[in-house]
């Protein structure tokens, strides 16, 4: 009985999908939740899973076709054992080869974590499970992985290969490679033209001492790690926090256009850009005008892994009235960061850098770090652009006024 392999049912915002790899070929034996293809949307990465045991059948759709919600992938022939037989018959000569360590049996491990170990040279009897009676996760996987490349080399290894789209050459070659850009990428180049082309986009700046943050910081960040399990106190929670005071006190820059309507946000949904392999993505702090320093920082931290691990889900960097990038962690000084609509503005942070400063008549050295507001002038006049920097220069400046709502 052939079943059919189908594309995930995709968002009312996600009009289709890329096939993006086949972890499957015709007459490979597949059992259930054995992770067949990879759909690439514009926003995410979507994993289709095996729904039976048996043989992977035709491919209806290859590497990079287009597919739309719900349609043919292609077919699982239930119960089918053309190359089960050969695989089944090559698994003792394999389990010879590599014994279980200290005589255990080979453990309960997910699909996809034992692509990845493979992938990865990685023996999988030597990952802790933290699953489900220590069933090994993918994410033990990936940890055991990252582990191992942070791990000084006792012998010379193989470069790990270049991404696609930033091949390596050597010196004198002169040859082209050309890969297919990827949707994510695809998709934040082509709303960045659009929000350039369709705004009235400007840019205002200012600076900011991070003498108090950095002292706050230093005094604390142990007790604040021990106190919120492990969370980290990083700069970024402080940056999001003025930002919710600042939108609360100058609400057009919280809104956004639709049309000839102004719509006003009694929320900060925060978007904070992340860096990824396939481009950058924004996910979405939600009710950031009402989580902690430790809930922002934890939320931060863990859509962090999940860019990584393309694991963000669409509704997770669905929406967002405000943006916060931080260019500063790859050495930035300055930029004009761009809209991302239909908000009408964006922060930009940058790097902390020791400058002379003159403060009550002497001169003196400060950590200071440049911010950048770029703003849709239809929306923001320019006054208000100047004030809400402002007021995040003197949030961050003097934290007790975060404290003290002042």
């Amino acid at each position: 009985m052939a079943i059919e392999i189908k594309a995930p049912t995709f968002p009312e915002s996600v009009a289709d999908g890329t096939v993006a790899t086949w972890h499957k070929q015709p007459g490979d034996a597949v059992k259930r939740d054995d992770l067949i293809v990879d759909i690439e949307t514009d926003k995410v990465v979507l994993e289709v899973l095996a729904t039976a045991d048996g043989v992977l059948g035709a491919i209806v759709k290859n590497e990079g076709d287009t597919v739309l919600s719900d349609e043919v992938l292609g077919s699982i022939v239930e119960g089918g054992a053309a190359a089960a037989a050969p695989a089944a018959a090559a698994a003792p000569a394999a389990q010879a080869a590599a014994p279980a360590a200290d005589g255990e049996d080979d453990p309960i491990a997910a699909p996809a974590a034992r692509k990845i170990a493979e992938e990865n040279g990685i023996n999988i009897a030597s990952v802790a499970g933290t699953g489900k009676g220590g069933r090994v996760t993918k994410e033990d996987v990936v940890a055991a992985v990252a582990a191992k490349k942070a791990a000084p080399a006792v012998a010379p290894a193989k470069p790990a290969a270049p991404a696609a789209a930033a091949p390596v050459f050597a010196a004198g070659d002169r040859v082209e490679k050309r890969v297919p850009m990827t949707r994510v990428r695809a998709t934040v180049a082509k709303r960045l033209v659009e929000a350039q082309s369709n705004m009235a986009m400007l840019t205002t700046f200012n600076e900011v001492d991070m003498t108090e943050i950095m002292a706050l910081r230093s005094k604390y960040k142990d007790l604040f790690e021990k106190s919120h399990n492990g969370v980290r106190l990083g700069f970024m929670s402080f940056f999001v926090k003025a930002a919710t005071e600042a939108l609360k006190r100058f609400p057009a820059v919280n809104a956004s256009i639709d049309g000839s309507d102004i719509v006003y946000h009694g929320y900060a949904d925060i978007g904070v850009a992340v860096s990824s392999d396939r481009g950058l993505v924004v996910p979405v702090l939600r009710n950031a005008e009402l989580m902690s320093l430790a809930e922002i920082e934890g939320g931060i931290a863990a859509y962090g892994k999940k860019a990584r691990d393309g694991k963000l889900s669409i509704d997770e960097m669905t929406g967002g009235t405000f943006t916060i990038t931080n260019g500063g962690t790859f050495g930035s000084m300055m930029s004009t960061p761009i809209v991302n609509p239909p908000q009408a503005a964006i922060l930009g942070m940058h790097n902390i850098l020791q400058r002379p400063m003159a403060i009550n008549g002497q001169v003196v050295i400060r950590p200071m770090m440049y911010l950048a507001l770029s703003y849709d002038h239809r929306l923001i006049d320019g006054k208000e652009a100047v004030s809400f920097l402002v007021a995040i220069k003197n949030l961050l400046e003097d934290p007790a006024r975060l404290l003290l709502d002042i």
